[in-house]
């Protein structure tokens, strides 16, 4: 049996580890037979040396493979899934999962909570009163075979030895890894058991990663790590140097999503990226022969109102109302002191400081500074205005929706000072800014 701290040194001095090395240290983060000392010294010596393909493939696989894989053999169609590396608006997930249910696809979607700057799926979701977040799998089984999406949090036996090593980096300071966020990342997707998935990596001011460089090294390599532990994958880089959509705070986004759903007018820009996404996942599902040719179909179930019909047979099966789509004010109920910023003088939106107006929400109560804290999902923006847009004469910086007239004081502040106007409009990034095939 090969003493860790060796397999440690090794790495420490620039050697690639083998598929057994990095196994055997896996299975001892899992066991706790790995020591918090060493975890540490494992991600720090990763993020000095770095990792090769060979051994981030080996990595993700051993993570995937310490706790439960779930197992979706006996679905009567493919199983996909869409990941995003976070950013602040984004409620791209809860119209994508139940358009690819109405074209035929199945959707185990396994979503996270917002913590940082960035919002999670989970905690719009858990805006519904009575929506079911972590059910057993036996009712998780039977609602993606029924409806053919669920969207849902991971459950405590799937990848746990990525639950043990992130807890590690984060007070470490060895987050900023790609191979070790790969790895994190694709762990717990391969765990989920789809069979293609597909990847949202922003890039911007409030992004995850802001620098395109290192957005676009991610990108690659998750798309490499996927074909390299048996998974269909592309990538999107897609632009966030503005919020996406015109809401950004729980319930008011799941109010966007829904809107979406019912075939409202919403922002472009949301509804362009999320018809990317379902394209991409239908070409690697066999559901469609090009991207555009999945855009179309995915356009139809919306304009159809299948979606819509999906996502309101998602929420009652899991524990919500039946009436959420038709309904929504009836069970989001708003914020107590909502109010516009206006700017000074009127202009164009020239740039914004994205990641300043997802830490606006976080001190007005709408996210986490620990994993431990509450959120008031009713909180947040909406009415956000984008880069080349006109402000002013009425026309606010966004609406602040706050619990109190502190809240709403702070809020303002923040949304002002992260605004930048111009005389004359400049044209906005696309929100597809480069696409990478699967592998």
């Amino acid at each position: 049996m090969p003493l860790p701290q060796e397999i440690l040194r090794r790495k420490r001095d620039g050697a690639e580890l083998t598929e057994e090395e990095i196994g055997f240290l896996v299975a001892g983060i899992t066991s706790g037979d790995l020591v918090d000392a060493q975890l540490g010294a494992f991600a720090m010596a990763v993020v000095c040396r770095g990792m090769s393909r060979a051994e981030t493939v080996a990595l993700t696989v051993a993570m995937r493979d310490s706790g439960q894989v779930l197992d979706w053999s006996g679905l009567p169609g493919p199983v996909v899934d869409k990941h995003s590396t976070g950013g602040v608006g984004d409620k791209v997930s809860l119209v994508l999962a139940p358009i690819l249910a109405a074209c035929g696809c199945f959707v185990p979607m396994l979503s996270g909570r917002g913590l940082g700057h960035t919002g999670g799926t989970l905690d719009k979701l858990e805006s519904i009163r009575g929506y079911d977040t972590r059910p057993e799998l036996g009712r998780l089984r039977r609602v993606v075979r029924e409806v053919g999406c669920a969207i849902v949090g991971q459950t405590d036996d799937l990848a746990p030895a990525d639950r043990r090593l992130y807890a590690i980096r984060d007070v470490t300071a060895t987050v900023e890894s790609i191979p070790l966020i790969t790895a994190s990342i694709l762990s717990k997707k391969l765990a989920g058991g789809p069979h293609a998935l597909v990847m949202d990596v922003k890039v911007g001011s409030g992004a995850f990663l802001p620098e395109v460089a290192r957005a676009r090294e991610l990108a690659t390599t998750l798309v490499e790590v996927a074909a390299g532990a048996g998974l269909r994958c592309s990538a999107l880089l897609t632009d966030m140097d503005q919020c996406l959509g015109r809401t950004a705070g729980n319930a008011l986004e799941l109010g966007e999503a829904l809107a979406m759903l019912r075939g409202d007018v919403v922002e472009p820009r949301l509804r362009t990226l999320t018809l990317a996404l379902a394209g991409e996942a239908l070409v690697l599902a066999g559901g469609a022969a090009t991207a555009a040719e999945g855009e179309r179909y995915a356009s139809d179930a919306l304009r159809s109102g299948a979606a819509a019909e999906r996502f309101g047979r998602m929420v009652a099966a899991l524990g919500g109302p039946g009436d959420i789509v038709e309904r929504p004010k009836r069970h989001l109920r708003p914020a107590p002191v909502i109010r516009p910023v206006v700017p000074p003088h009127r202009g164009y939106v020239a740039a914004i400081d994205v990641r300043r107006l997802g830490l606006a929400i976080v001190a007005m109560g709408g996210g986490r500074r620990h994993p431990s804290d509450g959120v008031d999902h009713h909180v947040g923006l909406t009415e956000v205005r984008g880069v080349g847009e006109r402000c002013g004469d009425g026309v606010p910086l966004a609406v602040v929706h706050a619990r109190d007239e502190a809240g709403w004081q702070l809020g303002a502040a923040e949304v002002a000072a992260a605004f930048s106007l111009a005389d004359v409009a400049v044209a906005p990034p696309p929100p597809v800014r480069e696409r990478l095939p699967a592998a």
